[in-house]
């Protein structure tokens, strides 16, 4: 199991963006060094994070990396143009020797839609449709399209091309039907966010996806399912806990309070961190046993990716944490 982080580029320095930017790309150096699989970039358009370009972030960690996959975690394709989307893609692909990948998705804010003058009422009709023409972009060097959103493309050449071929592109997903058959239906890896709950009631969603994939007629071999969760690796569960709880009960109540959640309480996170929570979090065992209980839960998972730095953590203890990751999870979760 490959196994990663993602990450926000979370401002957790104050006001000061240079040190905050230079401490992520630090962290996936240093991820690439410990033997972790990827490293994944979200994108915002909200004060408190700084990643409103991922693939410029990526690209700085590519040049000062040899081993680590380095992704999108993820595009929101609805709000950008995909053939500005493909060069990006395409470019890292070239920087990094050939570890470039993304995850196209929807997100879970609404900010980038009228930035971009796009009506939000739109969301799934432009996702569906850029992310057919992404997908078009990637399979040929010469493309003809047509569509409600963007203005034509007529015997248009797009460059650069990537080494991959094809230039993995992942979809990612939360929790409606139609996500988890489109993926299936277009034999594309998915990449599912878990953000709570317990991760067993995803199950007939990534059936659904596998079921769609055959019907499909793609390989069978290459169906692939991630997990994208929140987590937090340190020596002991007690330790997780205390440098973890505070900074994730101010970070869920203040998006909670955009969007209706009920406050955050030590209860239900003592929930979301146990056997069947989502949240995985603790020493190095009970971390490893978790994905592979959530491996278990979904009928197999090819990637995990921790998403840890939402919580005020200290660049430090991100970087023990990822150290713990790559010395004594990874080993426990694959031997």
């Amino acid at each position: 199991m490959e196994i990663g982080i993602d990450s926000f580029a979370d401002k957790r320095e104050g006001d000061d963006s240079v040190k905050a930017i230079k401490n992520v790309i630090d962290r996936i150096v240093y991820a690439d060094e410990v033997g972790l699989h990827v490293f994944g970039i979200g994108e915002h358009h909200r004060k408190e994070f700084l990643d409103s370009s991922p693939f410029m972030i990526l690209s700085a960690a590519a040049a000062r990396t040899k081993n680590i996959r380095l992704t999108s975690a993820v595009t929101v394709l609805s709000a950008a143009d995909p053939v500005r989307v493909f060069q990006n893609l395409a470019t890292l692909d070239l920087i990094s020797g050939g570890r470039a990948e993304m995850v196209a998705g929807r997100g879970s804010f609404s900010e980038s839609f009228p930035l971009f003058g796009f009506n939000f009422q739109d969301y799934d009709a432009l996702f569906a449709e850029k992310l057919k023409l992404l997908l078009q972009i990637r399979d040929n060097e010469v493309v003809n399209w047509k569509g409600q959103f963007r203005a034509p493309l007529e015997n248009q050449t797009i460059y650069p091309r990537p080494i991959q071929k094809p230039l993995p592109i992942a979809l990612g997903v939360g929790g409606t039907p139609e996500s988890f058959a489109r993926a299936g239906t277009l034999g594309l890896p998915l990449m599912l966010a878990i953000i709570g709950g317990q991760t067993h009631r995803f199950r007939p969603l990534v059936d659904l996806y596998r079921e769609s994939w055959e019907l499909a007629g793609h390989p069978k071999d290459k169906c692939s399912v991630g997990i994208h969760s929140l987590g937090y690796v340190a020596n002991t569960k007690e330790e997780a806990i205390e440098l973890y709880y505070e900074g994730y009960a101010k970070m869920f109540n203040k998006i909670g309070k955009e969007r209706g959640w009920a406050p955050v309480t030590m209860q239900g996170f003592l929930d979301q961190i146990g056997p069947k929570g989502a949240i995985v979090l603790g020493g190095p065992e009970e971390v490893a046993e978790k994905i592979l209980r959530h491996s278990e839960a979904l009928g197999g998972i090819s990637r995990f990716q921790f998403q840890m730095d939402i919580a005020d953590i200290t660049h430090e203890n991100l970087l023990k944490s990822i150290e713990l990751i790559g010395k004594k999870v990874i080993p426990l979760v694959n031997n």
